[in-house]
């Protein structure tokens, strides 16, 4: 009994069995709480390690661009250094140039005072030449003129001299047929004319209007054929020599179009091949690799022949311009241009949309090639683009928007400021 009492005491003395189990659940769901929390504590922990990282990369890359920036501050500053300079440099030139117009205004004068007194000799000296040419043309019709009055006149001279001879001949044979039909006594009779025929005097009387008809058609004789025939060899002789003036002038004309042409072709020579040098360069740079040339074509002399561009991109063969792509035609141009410009350097250059055809790989080597000019040479690049990488490359920049209808507004923002105000807080 005592022990029974003992057993029943232990048993009332045992916790609620119900209690216990709903204590477990409590347990087993502050434990499910737990390990829920902790994998989102874990996942909140991974995230934040990775955003460490991402932010330690942002700042090493952000130290990276403030260097960067840093030498283009730097190099910005020796830019203006160097444009003061030479700002100082041109206001002496230009000081120093103040009397260079009205100098070459007046040699202007003079050049055209000069040219026009060269067209007024060359007025007079061409109405000189029409005149003389008229003149010589005049002289050779009268002289023709003259010539065929001449071989006339002659003609009729040796025709009478002919009828002459003839008429001595006949009346010789009469003279002789008279001596020895009528004897030694017939000089006596010849005076005595009554005794000729009506017939002889009629053929005698004919021959007399025939030779008086042919003195006429030649004409009076011209006593000063002689003077005018001097003036026209004076004239002749004036022509003559103002000829070979204008042939001499002509010869020395052209022997300086010669000399020009030659200096001329020496000079495009030269300039080739400075260009084609630069072209090459510029070539293989923004493409990577590969190689080009320029080449005169159609003509062997180089002031008539055409330009023919070669090139030979990375990877493919030697063609023409016309047979590449729309970018490989694109960075062709470019690199034709800034050789041509390398040789002829300016200070300001223009250039409206010349990244449209490019990719991204591309632009980044032309904006490399930009920088690069623009250090070597000091020329300033305005480019018109809508491309974010060129316009990430660029010192400053301006844009238009349209905040309201019809009305544009200029914004410009420098990039350099820019950088150093957002990196201005981080840095304190």
């Amino acid at each position: 009994e005592a022990a029974l009492a003992a057993a029943r005491e232990a048993v009332g003395a045992l916790p609620d069995l119900a209690a216990i189990r709903a204590g477990v659940e409590r347990a087993r769901e502050a434990l499910a709480a737990a390990r829920a929390a902790e994998t989102a504590a874990r996942a909140a922990l991974a995230a934040l390690e990775d955003e460490a990282r991402r932010n330690s990369a942002r700042r090493e890359a952000l130290a990276g661009e403030r260097a960067t920036w840093a030498q283009r501050r730097a190099d910005a500053a020796g830019r203006l250094e160097e444009l003061r300079a030479r700002h100082g440099e041109a206001e002496a030139e230009c000081a120093a140039l103040a009397d260079a117009p009205e100098v070459a205004a007046e040699r202007r004068r003079q050049a055209a005072r000069w040219l026009q007194e060269a067209e007024a000799a060359h007025r007079e000296a061409a109405a000189a030449l029409a005149a003389a040419e008229q003149e010589a043309r005049e002289a050779a019709e009268a002289r023709r003129v003259a010539d065929a009055a001449f071989a006339a006149a002659r003609e009729a001279q040796l025709r009478a001299e002919g009828v002459a001879s003839q008429a001595e001949a006949a009346a010789h044979s009469v003279a002789e047929r008279i001596v020895e039909r009528l004897g030694p006594d017939a000089e006596q009779a010849l005076p005595v004319v009554e005794d000729l025929s009506d017939a002889a005097e009629e053929k005698a009387r004919r021959k007399l209007d025939r030779l008086t008809r042919e003195r006429e058609d030649m004409g009076p004789v011209n006593l000063r054929a002689d003077v005018e025939m001097r003036e026209v060899e004076d004239r002749i002789a004036t022509i003559t020599r103002e000829r070979e003036e204008i042939s001499a002038a002509i010869a020395k004309l052209r022997g300086s179009i010669g000399h020009l042409n030659r200096e001329g072709r020496e000079r495009l020579r030269e300039v080739f091949d400075r260009v084609d040098a630069e072209f090459r360069a510029l070539f293989t740079r923004l493409f990577g690799g590969g190689r080009a040339h320029l080449a005169l074509v159609g003509s062997d002399d180089p002031l008539e022949a055409g330009l023919e561009i070669f090139a030979e991109p990375p990877g493919k063969k030697l063609a023409a311009l016309s047979l590449l792509s729309g970018g490989e035609q694109a960075l062709t141009a470019l690199s034709l241009i800034f050789a041509v410009f390398r040789c002829q350097p300016a200070p300001v250059c223009v250039l409206d949309e010349v990244d449209a055809p490019l990719d991204d790989a591309n632009v980044e080597r032309l904006c490399d090639l930009l920088d690069a000019m623009a250090a070597e040479s000091g020329t300033r690049f305005l480019i018109v683009t809508h491309h974010p990488l060129t316009m990430a490359r660029m010192h400053r920049l301006y844009g238009v928007t349209m905040q309201e209808r019809g009305v544009s507004r200029l914004l410009s923002v420098d990039l350099e400021r820019a950088v150093e105000m957002a990196e201005g807080p981080r840095q304190g």
